[in-house]
């Protein structure tokens, strides 16, 4: 078994040497690209006629009348855009072909040298595909700044989120700190490794690519004077469809570490939020310990809970490492019992396959 002793060598090196230099990271590479790209795919702002822009004002006033939320407040334009849609869609696709043809390639060389080298090399190339360790300190480092200041609070959370920090409250600050782990807690960390259980070093990093490309694409209406509704609809949904199971094992992995949650309440909590995915993670987060998380006019879940205070930060980076700690759990014992006992494990699949991503122990492949 190759996958296993990857991933907790992947999940070793990001505990102990963290990321590696940016001109080497591949999640950088990945946003150059998506970087270049978007400025081909989203007509700008500008390029809108006064009859569109009117459009967008009136759609946009309409939905403040109707009490909705800050992130619908910058309204796309109306108008289907289907050459942007299309334009959005293929550079994606053609993005998502390269990274899924050098990571098979890659793949397929390692596992073709010894088992040890195997191992080494897919738990070198896995760990820049997440970023536990990097996450856990930016959320403790807004928890810092906050303990200084609010507004040093507010300029540490602006490296952690998107979202418009000028105006939060303390409480609001730490509330958007403690979503951003939970919600990157998939996107960053139990998503990448679920999809590398999956389908190897192809699967975890075509997963990256589409959540990084939903960060920068996937927004409703304009964001850098251009309009992104259209061209960033593609990956938004893509996004939406590889985190759907992930997800969903994040929120359940949350509440197994808290030792246990209602799973109907916690249903109820995260359809309440825009997103068909973030909603999971944040909500058990929210019901596990006990406190009130939200975006401001756009959703609050366990509202009955207490506002958070600086030591739920703790709290909550502690439950985090503790539901990392039952994948690496799971991901030992299945080790271990291959070892033990290899005939457990898919005794009737053919040995093509088994001498892939799952090779019999001391194959000459690893």
């Amino acid at each position: 078994m190759i996958l296993a002793p990857a991933l907790l060598l992947a999940l070793a090196i990001d505990r102990w040497l963290g990321e590696p230099p940016l001109r080497w990271h591949p999640v950088v590479w990945i946003g150059n690209y998506l970087g270049w790209a978007g400025q081909r795919i989203a007509p700008l702002v500008s390029a809108y006629s006064p009859d569109q822009a009117a459009d967008s004002s009136a759609s946009q006033a309409a939905r403040k009348s109707q009490g909705q939320g800050a992130s619908q407040a910058i309204s796309p334009v109306e108008i289907p855009d289907y050459a942007a849609f299309v334009r959005g869609a293929l550079a994606w696709c053609a993005g998502a072909a390269v990274v899924l043809a050098a990571t098979a390639g890659l793949q397929s060389l390692l596992l073709q040298l010894p088992g040890w080298v195997a191992v080494l090399g897919l738990g070198l190339l896995l760990k820049p595909l997440l970023a536990w360790a990097m996450l856990k300190r930016e959320v403790q480092a807004v928890e810092a700044a906050l303990s200084v200041s609010l507004a040093q609070g507010r300029e540490r959370l602006s490296w952690l989120c998107s979202r418009d920090t000028s105006a939060l409250s303390e409480s609001q600050v730490r509330e958007t700190a403690l979503e951003s782990l939970a919600e990157n807690l998939n996107d960053s960390v139990i998503a990448p490794l679920f999809w590398f259980a999956v389908a190897g070093l192809p699967g975890a990093a075509l997963y990256r690519f589409a959540n990084t490309a939903d960060a920068m694409w996937g927004y409703r209406g304009e964001r850098g004077g251009r309009h992104w509704e259209w061209a960033g609809k593609w990956a938004a949904h893509a996004d939406d469809w590889l985190s759907w199971l992930p997800a969903r094992l994040s929120a359940l992995l949350l509440a197994l570490a808290a030792g246990g949650l209602s799973l109907a309440r916690l249903r109820r909590e995260a359809v309440l939020t825009p997103s068909p995915n973030g909603g999971w993670p944040m909500g058990a987060l929210a019901l596990a310990l006990g406190i009130r998380l939200g975006k401001p006019q756009v959703y609050t879940l366990n509202a009955t809970g207490r506002a958070p205070g600086p030591l739920d930060t703790v709290r909550a980076c502690a439950l985090a490492g503790r539901a990392l700690g039952l994948i690496v759990f799971g991901t030992l014992v299945l080790s271990l019992t291959q070892i033990w006992l290899p005939d457990m494990w898919l005794p009737d699949l053919p040995d093509a396959w088994l001498s892939g991503l799952w090779p019999a122990s001391g194959g000459g492949h690893g």
